[in-house]
């Protein structure tokens, strides 16, 4: 049989779960992974964490199986015709599969006085940004995260680990509304402000004052030596829209992982129906899925979606939701809650009839995984839903416990 040359450009987290799984499988493939950075693959998702001192930089390293990874070598230009890809150096490599895995770029917000303030501004999406931003916080003493979404909070625990004051500038009603209600998110702020972290939201960041402050479009000025952008991400497509494949927001994939013939897409670069993007979770599902039908060891694996799914553990600031646990998705539903204020701690259950369709845990993950295995499973949930939030023998008699039809 012959073995399969499998092309892989990107080397992050998508890439490596995929080379893993394809090793896995032991199918007749040879993999290679081009990166355009200079490290092997790595937890992108633990930079925050090593940011804070929670991590070892050289600890991020993920497996990849028996995969080559040609780190350091960025990828210009793809003929999926002749199936030939175009280094930066001019040569040339041919594949027989390939398999795009560019990832995602930080939004830059279009703030006055951006340019000018370089030296003080930074984003956190890779290894390099994250040694920047260790020297940077080193000498800084106050810092503005502008964004308050997942790698916002994180970025903003990590600062305030290493003694800035933090203020979060959020446009947004609250902290992470992507994935949390109100009511998470508040407890979220409580958490973050016994850090000494300052959380403005509603608010939207107008201009950069030469690296010593932001001002806010309220007229608020807040004085910062310090300025981290988390304003989100937006998928790496240039390669494959410049290669002709179907771009949209992302490289429109179909349920094969396809966009042409023999190319195929995962992780942050992909568009796929409604599919949440900029997960981890999603990546890794659609990796396993090309990895069984690549490796031969399933031909006929498709990827119907995933599930939406975020979490966060950062120290004492640690969320986890599922599926549909946001306010508009209350309405015709049965929610449980239960709050502890002196804790921060917030937790609530979404129910369509005897099913979970949501799910929230803010500052309490004990029961995350029974959580995310119901939510998934979709089996009834039994006649004492509120069990699932608690873990018996402990259920606090100062806490307050709402249960509410909407």
């Amino acid at each position: 049989m012959n073995t399969r040359r499998i092309a892989v450009v990107g080397a992050g987290m998508a890439a490596a779960r995929l080379a893993q799984q394809l090793h896995a499988h032991a199918g007749p493939t040879e993999t290679v992974l081009y990166g355009a950075e200079p490290e092997v693959p790595y937890n992108r998702a633990l930079l925050a964490d090593a940011l804070a001192g929670r991590h070892r930089v050289d600890s991020l390293a993920l497996p990849i199986g028996d995969a080559r990874v040609r780190a350091g070598t960025e990828v210009v230009a793809v003929d999926v015709r002749s199936r030939t890809l175009t280094l930066a150096d001019g040569s040339r490599e041919t594949y027989d599969d390939l398999v795009l895995a560019t990832g995602a770029e930080p939004v830059l917000p279009p703030l006055d006085g951006l340019a000018d303030a370089a030296g003080s501004v930074h984003v956190l999406r890779s290894l390099a940004d994250c040694a920047r931003l260790t020297r940077a916080a080193a000498t800084a003493k106050r810092s503005v995260v502008i964004g308050g979404g997942v790698l916002g909070v994180g970025v903003a625990h990590a600062l305030a680990a290493r003694g800035l004051l933090v203020e979060i500038v959020h446009q947004g009603p609250h902290l992470v509304e992507r994935h949390l209600d109100s009511r998470a998110g508040a407890a979220l702020r409580t958490t973050l402000a016994r850090l000494g972290v300052t959380v403005h939201s509603g608010e939207r960041a107008l201009s950069l004052d030469g690296g010593r402050g932001v001002t806010l479009a309220s007229g608020r000025r807040l004085d910062a030596d310090l300025v981290v952008l988390a304003c989100g991400v937006r998928p790496r497509t240039g390669l494959a829209r410049a290669a002709g494949l179907p771009v949209r927001r992302g490289v429109l994939i179909d349920d094969t992982l396809a966009c042409a013939p023999h190319t195929y897409a995962v992780g942050d670069c992909a568009e796929h129906r409604a599919a949440p993007y900029a997960l981890a979770t999603t990546a890794w599902e659609q990796a396993d899925v090309l990895a069984a039908r690549l490796s031969g060891a399933d031909p006929g694996a498709r990827y119907t979606g995933s599930p939406p799914m975020s979490r966060l553990t950062a120290g004492p600031v640690e969320y986890a939701a599922f599926g549909a646990c946001g306010d508009a998705d209350e309405a015709g539903a049965d929610v449980l809650r239960i709050g502890d204020a002196t804790r921060g701690a917030y937790k609530k259950l979404v129910l369509r009839g005897d099913r979970i369709v949501g799910a929230v845990l803010v500052g309490d993950l004990a029961t995350a995984g029974t959580l995310a295995r119901a939510c998934l499973s979709g089996r009834p949930v039994g006649p004492d839903p509120l069990s699932l939030l608690t873990v018996p023998p402990r259920v606090p008699s100062a806490r307050a416990v709402e249960e509410s039809r909407t």
